[in-house]
């Protein structure tokens, strides 16, 4: 969801043997997707996934999009509707460099959040535990969490520290089981 131009989404095709669809709403990312032999469906996100029979997938798979989304509660609610289970990343905010950014009077700017905060998609920023407790009350369990640096890679003390010093969030989850989505 929100596949950008289908980089990631390809290599899962060739690499994985995965069949999948994009999902994306800029145009050119779309032109790009074609271009690389990526399904992709042109829809906006925020308008959730009628157009997908609940279970239809596997995984469903958002990068670095949640924190643009409107309602980022219900596209999660969305991604396990039509999937069994959901994978996403999104940019910690919760992270040391933002921190200070922030005590320093101005929003942050960093290596995975480039943009300035008049000239940013991103319109829900969100840490580790902002969106744990997001999964604890929508009845989410969570399967798999890794905190990475912008190359996507992890340390012991990243593990140990994950809401300060994870640059990127990754997590997969699904419905807990018995619960139902609201």
């Amino acid at each position: 969801l929100g596949c950008g131009d289908g980089t990631l989404l390809a290599h899962l095709q060739t690499g994985q043997g995965v069949t999948g669809y994009g999902i994306e709403i800029d145009p050119e990312n779309i032109l790009r997707c074609l271009e690389r032999s990526v399904n992709v469906i042109q829809s906006d996100l925020n308008r959730g996934l009628s157009d997908f029979d609940n279970d239809s997938f596997d995984y469903v798979v958002m990068t670095q999009t949640l924190q643009a989304m409107r309602y980022p509660h219900l596209v999660l609610r969305e991604m396990l509707r039509v999937g069994r289970e959901a994978i996403v990343t999104f940019p910690n905010f919760g992270h040391w460099r933002c921190r200070l950014q922030v005590l320093g009077g101005r929003m942050p700017v960093t290596r995975h959040l480039p943009s300035t905060w008049y000239d940013t998609a991103n319109i829900h920023m969100c840490t580790l535990r902002d969106f744990e407790a997001l999964c604890a009350d929508e009845g989410f369990e969570i399967l798999e969490r890794a905190a990475l640096d912008t190359e996507h890679r992890t340390t012991p003390l990243m593990t140990l520290l994950p809401n300060w010093l994870a640059e990127i969030a990754l997590y997969r989850f699904r419905k807990r089981p018995g619960a139902q989505l609201r």
